[in-house]
């Protein structure tokens, strides 16, 4: 999501929103008296939050309970206030309370007519995160496995101390939701969701269709995906893509003439024999190994946003002549795995994506590819370690709902391409599927990126997809590809 237009003295309107919805919500009111005026680090405004204590088991309804962390970003104008919207996150594992900052900044735009609910998914953020302690990381931590078996293990063992891991998957997490939302006194909502939130979308929007009032879905992830089944066959289209843009630009072209020989090159090189190289930061240096599937990975996930998958033909060119000092400036850093709680994430995909999977099929679907089997091998090893919670019966079975859904796919998108979207559209007969051709997953890195805010905003104001103008997506566009250390330098400064 993008930055869409600010307000003139957004100071005083915040302020007023604040009053306003306290008044309305307030002591009077025993349910908005249970949130307070607090503050988020890195913004200056003051929000509202509170806890919202449901049953971990929700249906036994007995034992341990969480408290699920509630903020709520409230409307500028309260008393003509439409239906709020309810933003989910990704991952699955990611906090929604991390989306406080767009809301208090970049997507103020949201909050003209809208409060904007953020409650962190069970087993994310402030919710009884199922995270390990953190560490800090050396070097080589940024190239390892994505789950070794002792760290998986480990895990397990600590999170079993304080949670139930069967009792985190999607169809308890959106009972968890519908709960807040009547807990907060809203009679339908607006959702959103990106990647994984899109599954949370369609599920509540399955189990709660009576408090949808319209639904928006960017880069979608179906009940019956099997996650990472196709996640190698999605990268290997995007990236075929990507590297088809670099040799129709003249700069790109010109600076890496052979760049699809230079990717195999590099991935056989690496398949051969990983590459041991230095790494320096700050004046310290340290050795580190480059496994085949790790490079592959970190390619993939650069290409979920424009502004990194452009600089991706100059670090597979620079790899495969055997500098690997641009893969490491982008790689040994916090990334998308490093926002993620991992034990939410196995729990979600454990119980809902993995064990669907054939193996002999996935290794017949991914023979050939250039990312390999690797997430289906990582993935189905550490679900072998974790418990397994249940699903509802005919859970995996398409969405199907009359409310009005709006749907994004990026057309360069490594995980979730337009076909998933087209997939869901057919069972969402008040739908419109919108394609934004240079966009990855999500539209990170492009050039009004605030366009698709702005026809998010007007289909939640009209209440239906058909009439929507979106001819703005056709003048989003991606950054200068990178061609050289000098343009990476320029454009981290």
């Amino acid at each position: 999501m993008g930055a869409p237009r600010y307000f003139c003295s957004v100071g005083l309107m915040i302020l007023a929103g604040l009053l306003c919805f306290l008044a309305l919500h307030g002591c009077g009111n025993p349910r908005g008296s249970r949130l307070r005026p607090c503050r988020l680090p890195g913004l200056d405004e003051g929000l509202l939050c509170g806890k919202l204590t449901v049953f971990e088991n929700r249906e036994t309804r007995t034992g341990r309970m969480i408290d699920l962390n509630v903020v709520v970003l409230p409307a500028f104008d309260q008393k003509n206030k439409s239906e709020p919207l309810f933003d989910i996150e990704g991952g699955p594992g990611a906090a929604a309370s991390n989306a406080a900052m767009f809301y208090a900044k970049e997507g103020k735009e949201y909050r003209r007519k809208h409060d904007v609910v953020l409650v962190d998914q069970r087993g994310t953020g402030k919710s009884n995160p199922l995270t390990a302690e953190r560490v800090k990381k050396a070097p080589q931590d940024y190239l390892k496995e994505m789950y070794p078996v002792d760290y998986v293990k480990n895990l397990r063992r600590t999170l079993e101390q304080r949670a139930d891991l069967t009792e985190y998957t999607t169809p308890i997490a959106m009972d968890d939701l519908d709960d807040a939302r009547s807990w907060l006194g809203y009679e339908r909502i607006n959702l959103f969701g990106l990647s994984y939130g899109t599954r949370a979308v369609l599920v509540y929007l399955r189990q709660h269709p009576e408090h949808v009032h319209t639904a928006t879905l960017m880069g979608v992830a179906p009940t019956y995906l099997k996650m990472p089944l196709y996640h190698s066959q999605a990268a290997a289209r995007a990236m075929d893509l990507l590297l088809q843009e670099c040799e129709g630009d003249p700069s790109c072209h010109n600076a890496f003439p052979q760049i699809r020989a230079d990717w195999q090159n590099v991935l056989a090189q690496l398949g051969r024999e990983p590459a041991r190289v230095q790494y320096s930061s700050d004046g310290k240096s340290a050795p580190v190994t480059i496994q085949r599937d790790i490079f592959a990975e970190k390619i993939r996930n650069w290409m979920y946003g424009a502004d990194k998958a452009r600089k991706i033909p100059f670090i597979v060119h620079q790899a495969a002549q055997g500098d690997f000092t641009p893969f490491l400036h982008e790689a040994i850093a916090p990334g998308i795995p490093d926002f993620i709680a991992d034990g939410m994430y196995l729990s979600v995909t454990c119980a809902e994506d993995v064990p669907f999977i054939d193996q002999a099929e996935a290794a017949k679907l991914n023979e050939g590819n250039p990312f390999a089997n690797y997430r289906v091998f990582q993935q189905t090893r550490a679900c072998s370690l974790w418990p397994r919670g249940k699903i509802p019966e005919g859970y995996r079975e398409p969405v199907s709902s009359n409310l009005p859904v709006l749907i994004f796919s990026g057309n360069l998108d490594p995980v979730t391409p337009p076909q998933r979207g087209e997939e869901v559209a057919r069972y969402l007969p008040n739908s419109r599927h919108v394609i934004i051709q240079e966009a990855g997953h999500g539209v990170d890195g492009l050039k009004d990126a605030g366009c698709v805010d702005r026809i998010i905003i007007d289909f939640m104001d009209k209440g239906s997809a058909k009439d929507l103008d979106a001819s703005c997506v056709e003048h989003m566009s991606p950054p200068l590809f990178t061609t050289s250390a000098e343009s990476i330098k320029l454009k981290s400064q």
